[in-house]
């Protein structure tokens, strides 16, 4: 539904009636700074607003969405996201979070060309081929979950080789999670990345943090 500008100042102010009604001290409390425990890597699709979707209110969720929720390690911007989020937010879980029906995970399984995004999308098709051998006898809207889940998969290693990451895992017990968001239900599942001791300790000694 498209809006008006002046339809959205009044449903603002509407809003803000509403909030400061029922929940008083959400305003003056947010006024003061912000302390969330979660740091949210999404994608940009209007259908996944991560507050809506995990019933919390502002200041709760610290967040960096772009097209297709791609983390390349390379990318300033999302490192820059990270790196404040651990180092200052001290944020306690980050999520990677992909959709079912994400537009840029099926620009990846096609063949179009797309412009400036085919160099954004570049990650995601490099998974489609790598994995292509899996999924070549499925139907086109299961390659398209798998996908959706491989890339997310990809985003929570990227997180978890950053050395900030490895230092907020170590001295605090920050936890990265994936999770992949069904906008035909409502729901959130959680993908199986957890990580052997192992792995951990390997990464921790490659910083000396043991």
């Amino acid at each position: 539904m498209v809006y008006p500008l002046a339809t959205v100042l009044e449903r603002n102010k509407e809003w803000v009636a509403r909030t400061a009604s029922q929940k008083p001290e959400l305003f003056p409390t947010l006024a003061k700074g912000q302390s969330p425990s979660i740091l949210w890597f999404g994608c940009s699709d209007s259908r996944v607003p991560e507050n809506t979707l995990l019933d919390l209110d502002p200041g709760n969720v610290f967040c960096h969405r772009n097209i297709a929720n791609v983390l390349p390690p390379t990318d300033i911007n999302s490192q820059s996201v990270l790196a404040y989020a651990v180092e200052h937010l001290k944020v306690k879980h980050i999520i990677v979070c992909g959709h079912i029906g994400c537009g840029g995970v099926a620009a990846a399984l096609a063949n179009g060309k797309l412009g400036l995004l085919d160099t954004w999308l570049a990650p995601v098709r490099k998974l489609r081929e790598e994995n292509w051998h899996h999924w070549e006898h499925l139907k086109p809207e299961e390659r398209a979950v798998r996908l959706v889940e491989a890339n997310v998969l990809a985003g929570v290693r990227t997180v978890r080789e950053n050395a900030i990451v490895i230092e907020g895992s170590h001295g605090w017990g920050l936890q990265v999670h994936g999770f992949v968001y069904d906008v035909g239900t409502g729901h959130l599942r959680e993908l199986e990345c957890r990580e052997g001791k192992r792995a951990v300790e390997g990464r921790e000694e490659a910083f000396e943090l043991k």
